[in-house]
């Protein structure tokens, strides 16, 4: 039988060199080389950001640290902001997709009240996040998002993840502390909470946050929004 090429270079098919595939199972325990980075390393920012409905108003919350892997970038990041009077977001991500994310609802509430002639509401604003989200799925923002604030249906809160997946919920956690403070806020939670006292449990929960993941720290930014609009407090450790 005649050979051709790569084949008429052996007497038989036998000789001919057989490529190993490695399983799955050891190609990740191959440990790496000099310098190199693990291929399974994930150089993501850490946060905790949190969300609490009250009787009268919601609380938005996250501290202040900014990490890459494990270097901290900056001690006075934000990753609370107002979208309208009565609306606010707090994010835990990267902080570029943050602030593209806030400016852009920023912009479209305004086009919104101009548009319709009255201020958008929440559950608006929280599917019109949800649809920018869920426009970008190809090249998402890489953010977790709380959404909250009051209008004629009273105090509402949502939850997005980078998709634009859409949770309402009474209270959330995001970001890398998420675990810790979410346990504390549950112990806590009641539906007749108020802000004074919302705020305290929030300020508790991102401080045991904070002593457990080294992702988050320096400090705390509130949004506090009341129907009376939307009062910005900040405190260091």
């Amino acid at each position: 039988m005649e050979r051709y090429g790569f084949q008429a270079q052996f007497q038989s098919l036998r000789e001919i060199p057989q490529m190993h595939v490695m399983p799955q199972g050891e190609q990740n325990q191959q440990q790496p080389q000099g310098n190199q980075a693990p291929q399974s390393m994930v150089w993501m920012p850490g946060a905790t950001t949190v969300g609490v409905v009250c009787a009268d108003g919601v609380i938005l919350a996250s501290e202040k640290r900014v990490t890459y892997g494990g270097f901290i970038m900056s001690r006075g990041g934000k990753k609370v902001f107002e979208v309208t009077d009565q609306i606010g977001v707090a994010c835990a991500g990267l902080v570029g997709d943050m602030q593209v994310l806030a400016r852009e609802m920023d912009a479209q509430a305004k086009l919104f009240s101009m548009d319709v002639g009255r201020k958008i509401s929440v559950r608006a604003a929280s599917k019109l996040m949800a649809n920018i989200l869920f426009n970008r799925r190809y090249a998402p923002l890489f953010t977790q998002t709380i959404i909250g604030g009051i209008d004629d249906e009273g105090a509402t809160l949502f939850v997005l993840d980078v998709l634009g997946s859409l949770i309402l919920d009474k209270y959330a956690a995001v970001g890398s502390g998420t675990e810790t403070a979410i346990s504390i806020i549950e112990e806590a939670y009641k539906e007749s909470i108020t802000i004074a006292e919302a705020k305290d449990l929030v300020k508790r929960a991102i401080k045991a946050a904070i002593n457990r993941d080294a992702m988050s720290g320096d400090g705390i930014d509130f949004l506090i929004i009341t129907k009376e609009g939307i009062v910005e407090e900040s405190i260091k450790f």
